[in-house]
């Protein structure tokens, strides 16, 4: 049976792309969140607060500067982590779409950045690139509660440097847990995100409420926004 939608059909996003039928069940605003489409004119900026942010653990951040990833998993840790995060839906130079997002925490030392690059490298499989050089790779495996949040588990990493694909232990490995859901009361979007490392327990967290408005925009990614370098491999 031939599958393919017809040419006029309304384009899908990488979520509605893998959540299929179950992308339904989100909340209405969750729904409108995760629609974005690369070609719309228009891409997402969210302003919030974390009441978390960072590191937990001290005697962890001094060793996460040594982690080959840059402007992901920085060294700091705090609350009331005022943050902004703008979300850019466009097509890698593989032509897959993706959604590349940029977060901003203003910790009172400094601003931090983390950033990523999330994609379809396959029907039904979403890649997730982390980094300033999009070297860090997890999968991203999707699921809605039901209550309508959403979430996203990161169950297998990779690293990549240079040449190498270097596949992270099950020992070495951490995952993340992300939900996300719309505050009825507040009028705003909830995050809650945990990386646990299996050994140690929770190394990196931010939780907090943003408002996220679409802003005009041409399609072409911003100066600082484009990473150091693209990854095609999975």
């Amino acid at each position: 049976m031939d599958t393919t939608p017809p040419a006029d059909a309304a384009p899908r996003s990488i979520y509605q792309q893998v959540l299929g039928p179950a992308f339904d069940r989100l909340q209405p605003e969750l729904q409108d969140y995760f629609s974005a489409v690369p070609g719309a004119g228009v891409y997402g900026e969210g302003t919030g607060v974390f009441e978390t942010a960072g590191c937990p653990r001290p005697w962890l951040r001094p060793l996460l500067k040594l982690v080959p990833v840059s402007n992901a998993f920085f060294p700091d840790y705090g609350t009331g982590i005022p943050f902004t995060i703008r979300n850019y839906p466009s097509a890698d130079p593989w032509n897959r779409p993706s959604l590349t997002a940029v977060r901003t925490f203003r910790f009172p030392g400094g601003d931090r950045i983390f950033e990523d690059t999330t994609t379809l490298t396959a029907p039904g499989q979403l890649t997730d690139y982390l980094g300033r050089k999009r070297n860090l790779a997890t999968d991203l495996v999707l699921a809605v509660t039901e209550d309508g949040h959403l979430l996203m588990d990161s169950p297998r990493s990779r690293l990549f440097l240079g040449p190498l694909r270097l596949p992270l232990p099950a020992f070495a490995a951490a995952d993340a847990h992300v939900e996300q859901w719309y505050d009825d009361a507040d009028g705003t979007f909830r995050i809650r995100t945990n990386v646990v490392q299996r050994q140690i327990g929770t190394i990196f967290v931010y939780e907090g409420s943003f408002s996220y408005t679409e802003q005009p925009w041409n399609g072409i990614l911003p100066p600082d926004t484009v990473p150091a370098r693209w990854e095609q491999r999975t």
